[in-house]
């Protein structure tokens, strides 16, 4: 009788969770019964705190994990909050804080902000991961682990309904 596969590099690993912030225990993000998350293992499809904590795990296990900071979003850095100019924003922009919006950085990378504040002549962004700085507490439920096809590895993540890569 074949052994069940565990978590290691190169196996896609499907997965119900629950994520709370440590600081408040509320509820930040979930994947339900009815919509499982499935990724790659190895290929930083997830918070480095969370793979090491699913490496060598089977189908069936369950887990509660807490990951700090610096293995989740990393830590807040004040350097990427900026003023911006406000006639840098389209006028046609509704502007409001807590707005998200994507930016370019100087290599031409597009960069996740958030609104902070507004002013008459700047706005402040935010472009720290709206996690940063978060101890990040994790509850499992491994449903499946399995080899990779060729095609999964050479794209760095696993395949599925609505993949545009098959």
């Amino acid at each position: 009788m074949p052994s069940t596969p565990t978590v290691a590099d190169g196996r896609v690993v499907t997965l119900h969770y629950k994520l709370q912030l440590r600081s408040d225990e509320i509820v930040v993000d979930t994947q339900a019964e009815d919509a499982p998350m499935s990724y790659l293992h190895g290929a930083s499809n997830i918070v480095r705190g969370l793979e090491v904590a699913l490496m060598g795990k089977r189908a069936g296990d369950v887990i509660a994990v807490v990951v700090e900071p610096k293995d989740g979003y990393g830590e807040r850095d004040e350097d990427a909050v900026d003023d911006v100019p406000r006639d840098v924003f389209p006028a046609d922009i509704e502007l409001a804080v807590g707005l998200q919006l994507t930016a370019e950085d100087e290599d031409g990378m597009v960069v996740p902000c958030v609104v902070r504040e507004i002013h008459k002549d700047h706005v402040v962004v935010d472009m720290n991961h709206p996690l940063a700085g978060e101890r990040l507490r994790y509850e499992i439920f491994v449903l499946d682990v399995r080899d990779a096809t060729p095609e999964e590895l050479e794209h760095g993540h696993p395949h599925g309904e609505g993949c545009e890569d098959e």
